[in-house]
């Protein structure tokens, strides 16, 4: 009677994990030492086309039944298959591949290889999850295009608003005023395009910062001219078009009366990120030195409102310019907005930062 019991119970654990694996969604397969495949469950039975008893029929590789060809056509090795590489190199092995459907068709899926052990800890087999992306892939493709859509639209928005200026300051007699107007927008299109070569979904820091002086700087012989320090992270993309705009008018006052129009002048942007109130925060110092002599403005220009009242006004932050004699220094303290949506990186299937 207890052996009974004993194969009772095993047959119902069985049972339960049967039950378990077949409703899954995700796709599940179980590879002995010769990565034959010895279970697949009912979702990787929808998956690839194949029923379990035709691919243990085939008794080969499950590579060469649902992994044998590249999508151009040539022939996709075993020794070449990332998936497949868990057992050899007892390793977890995460990535894309694209499969080949019974029917013949290509599909693109996220995988998960995994090396199985046995109470020795010795190497037994491998366990692979796999789920199909083409949904992902095809709203990814969207987006893409989307992005690319809503930044030809910018750029000739941007486009427009130049030609209604050109057409505005055709008769006045100070070009130097349109010439300005012209600089301003091309600083905000060069920070759209930042934002489009990731996507709209954030900007890379030195990229910002690099983008804003380039103008000046591909123009100067001397490298030394320019020092930036301190450490990359991802800006929200309404902090960034905002900071690159700051810059640019930095940049053009050193230009025109500051640090950068004599020989000798200087300018240094270095930036820390430190947490405050568990939230990150970036403090940048704008330091011209080596130029004239600096007399306070009698009057605050676009720039200095743009970088006193708007960087505070939207992002809670806090901005001073100090029109010191050796150099103007302006000190920016912004807290940055957290990127995306809760759970984002979730859905999207990128580890949390």
């Amino acid at each position: 009677m207890p052996t009974l019991r004993r194969g009772s119970q095993l047959h119902e654990t069985e049972r339960r994990l049967n039950a378990v694996l077949n409703n899954a969604s995700v796709a599940i397969f179980l590879m002995d030492d010769r990565q034959h495949c010895v279970y697949m469950n009912r979702a990787a039975e929808l998956l690839t086309g194949f029923s379990v008893g035709e691919v243990l029929a085939r008794d080969c590789p499950l590579h060469d039944i649902v992994h044998h060809t590249y999508p151009d056509g040539r022939p996709f090795p075993l020794e070449e298959c990332a998936i497949d590489r868990a057992f050899p190199e007892n390793n977890q092995e995460r990535g894309e591949e694209v499969f080949v459907h019974k029917d013949g068709h290509f599909y693109p899926v996220g995988f998960t290889a995994s090396p199985i052990r046995d109470d020795t800890a010795k190497i037994i087999g491998t366990i692979i999850e796999v789920r199909d992306i083409t949904e992902e892939k095809a709203a990814a493709e969207r987006q893409r295009l989307l992005t690319n859509e809503l930044n030809h639209r910018v750029k000739n928005t941007l486009a427009t608003v130049q030609s209604i200026a050109a057409q505005t300051f055709r008769n006045v007699a100070d070009q130097q005023a349109r010439a300005v107007f012209d600089a301003r927008v091309t600083a905000l299109s060069n920070a759209h395009n930042v934002l489009t070569e990731a996507n709209w979904e954030s900007a890379s820091l030195v990229g910002v910062v690099e983008r804003a002086i380039a103008p000046h700087a591909l123009a100067e012989a001397d490298a030394t001219r320019f020092e930036l320090a301190g450490a990359d992270t991802r800006l929200h993309p309404k902090v960034a078009v905002t900071l690159a705009m700051a810059l640019h008018e930095l940049m053009t006052n050193a230009a025109k009366y500051g640090a950068l129009s004599v020989p000798d002048g200087r300018v240094a942007v270095a930036w820390t990120l430190a947490d405050v109130e568990g939230r990150e925060q970036l403090s940048l110092t704008w330091t011209e030195t080596g130029g004239p002599e600096v007399t306070p403005p009698t009057r605050k220009g676009f720039g200095s409102r743009l970088i006193e009242r708007q960087l505070p006004l939207e992002f809670d932050g806090s901005a001073a310019i100090d029109f010191a004699p050796t150099g103007v220094v302006c000190r920016l303290e912004i807290p940055l907005t957290a990127l995306g949506w809760h759970g984002q990186d979730i859905v999207a299937g990128r580890p949390a930062a």
